[in-house]
C-alpha cells in the first residue's frame, strides 16, 4: 500500500516536470528592448495607501524611467494617515518629469480597495487629460529599473500584446521570508504556467499586481476595472477577463523590478495568504479538501515514505519516496535560484507546503466563522471578499 502511495505521488512529479509546460524552469524573461524606440504614450498609476516606508522608491524608479514616448504619473493617495503623499512629493522635488498627486475618494460598497484607487485614478487622467494608448498598474512598494517601461512597451508593440506583466522580484532576506517567498512563486507557477499565460491559444490567463502593462482598449473591451470591481485576487482576474475577450498575454520574469515591502516574520506572510487563499478556490469546501489532499500527496508523502523507514521497512516505497523528494527538489531549484538561494534549500519545501496548506486552512476556517477580510486597515464584507479570480 506504502509503494502505491509513493507511486502516485512520483507519477505527480513526472508530470509537473515533464507536463504542465515545464513552469519549474522559470525560463519566461523580459526580453531587452529592440532597435526601435517604443513612442506610445503611457498613463502610469500607483494606488498607495499607508506606503511612508516604500513610496519614495516607487516615485523615484517611475520617474526616473528612459521612456521616449508620453508618460504620466499618476499616485492616489488612498486615505493613508502616515504621510505617504507628501513623502511622494519629496521624492518627485527636482525630477524634470511631473507627478500627480490624487487623493483617495471614500470606497464605495462592492469594490475592493485597491481596484477603487486605481479607478480613482483612471477617471482623474481622463478628466484632465487625453487618453493614453498604456496604462501601466505599479504598486506602490514597486522599484523599477529606468529601462523597464521602455522593455515592456516594446513587448507589447513588436507582439501585439494586451498585457504585459512582471513577477516582482520580492523581498527575500529574513528566516521567514527565504522559507516563505521563493515557495510562493513558485506556487504561483504550479496554478498559472507562465508558457501557458503566454499562449493565445491556452485559456490559462494569469498577471502580476506589482506591474501590468495594459492597452487601454483591452481594458475597455474587457468591461473596465468595473466589471470587476469586487475581486479581490484582482491581477488575474484582469488577465481573464483580457483574455477571454480576445487579448494575448504575457507574464514572466525581470531582475529589475523589485518589491521593497519587507515582511515582519511569519504573522505578517501568513495573513497575506490567509487574506485570498479560499478566495482562490472560490469559497469551495470540496476545493478544500482536495487541495490539502492534493498538497499531502505531493508534497508531504515522498519525505514522509523516506525518513520513516526504520518503521516501515518498506524499500520499494522508501525509494519512490527518495525519487519522488529529489524530482521535488530539482523542480523548486530553478525558482530558489531566480532568488540567489542555494539548490539545497530545496529540500525545506515539504516544510513550507505544509505551512502553505495551514494559511489556505485558516483562510476557510475564517470565512466559514463569518469574519471578514482585513487588509491596510479596511475591512470587507463577505459579500465583497467574493472576488471573481478568473
Amino acid at each position: 500500500m506504502l509503494a502505491v502511495v509513493g507511486a502516485i505521488s512520483l507519477a505527480i512529479w513526472a508530470y509537473l516536470l515533464l507536463g504542465r509546460r515545464r513552469f519549474w524552469r522559470a525560463d519566461q524573461r523580459l526580453p531587452q528592448a529592440g532597435a526601435g524606440a517604443p513612442s506610445a504614450s503611457v498613463l502610469a498609476v500607483v494606488p498607495a495607501r499607508d506606503e511612508a516606508a516604500v513610496i519614495g522608491d516607487s516615485v523615484a524608479g517611475l520617474l526616473a524611467q528612459d521612456y521616449p514616448g508620453p508618460l504620466r504619473i499618476v499616485v492616489v493617495d488612498d486615505g493613508s494617515t502616515d504621510g505617504t503623499a507628501e513623502l511622494a512629493r519629496m521624492a518627485a522635488a527636482g525630477h524634470d518629469r511631473p507627478l500627480e498627486i490624487v487623493s483617495g475618494r471614500p470606497l464605495p460598497a462592492g469594490w475592493s480597495g485597491k481596484l477603487w484607487a486605481l479607478q480613482t485614478g483612471l477617471e482623474h487622467a481622463d478628466r484632465t487629460g487625453p487618453a493614453t494608448d498604456f496604462i501601466w498598474f505599479s504598486d506602490a512598494d514597486i522599484d523599477h529599473h529606468p529601462d523597464v517601461l521602455r522593455r515592456l512597451a516594446a513587448l507589447a508593440e513588436t507582439r501585439s500584446l494586451a498585457l504585459v506583466s512582471v513577477m516582482a522580484r520580492l523581498h527575500c532576506a529574513g528566516v521567514w521570508e527565504r522559507l516563505l517567498v521563493p515557495a510562493f512563486v513558485f506556487f504561483f507557477q504550479m496554478l498559472y504556467p507562465f508558457p501557458a499565460v503566454n499562449d493565445p491559444r491556452s485559456p490559462v490567463a494569469g498577471a502580476a499586481g506589482g506591474c501590468i502593462l495594459l492597452r487601454r482598449e483591452a481594458l475597455e473591451r474587457a468591461g473596465g476595472l468595473a466589471s470587476m470591481r469586487d475581486a479581490l485576487i484582482d491581477d488575474c482576474a484582469l488577465a481573464a477577463r483580457v483574455k477571454g475577450a480576445g487579448g494575448r498575454l504575457w507574464l514572466g520574469f525581470e531582475p529589475g523590478v523589485r518589491s521593497r515591502r519587507e515582511s515582519n516574520g511569519l504573522r505578517d506572510l501568513w495573513l497575506m495568504v490567509s487574506r485570498t487563499a479560499f478566495t482562490q478556490l472560490r469559497y469551495s469546501g470540496l476545493l478544500l479538501v482536495l487541495v490539502l489532499a492534493g498538497l499531502a500527496l505531493t508534497f508531504l508523502v515522498p519525505p514522509l515514505l523516506l525518513l520513516t523507514w526504520p518503521l516501515h521497512r518498506d524499500g520499494l516505497a522508501t525509494l519512490l519516496g527518495a525519487a519522488g523528494w529529489a524530482a521535488m527538489s530539482a523542480a523548486y531549484a530553478p525558482t530558489l535560484a531566480e532568488y540567489g538561494r542555494r539548490p539545497g534549500e530545496a529540500l525545506a519545501l515539504p516544510a513550507t507546503a505544509a505551512l502553505y496548506g495551514a494559511m489556505t486552512l485558516h483562510s476557510a476556517l475564517n470565512h466559514w466563522r463569518g469574519a471578514t477580510s482585513r487588509w491596510k486597515g479596511r475591512e470587507y464584507q463577505k459579500s465583497h471578499t467574493r472576488g471573481r479570480v478568473g
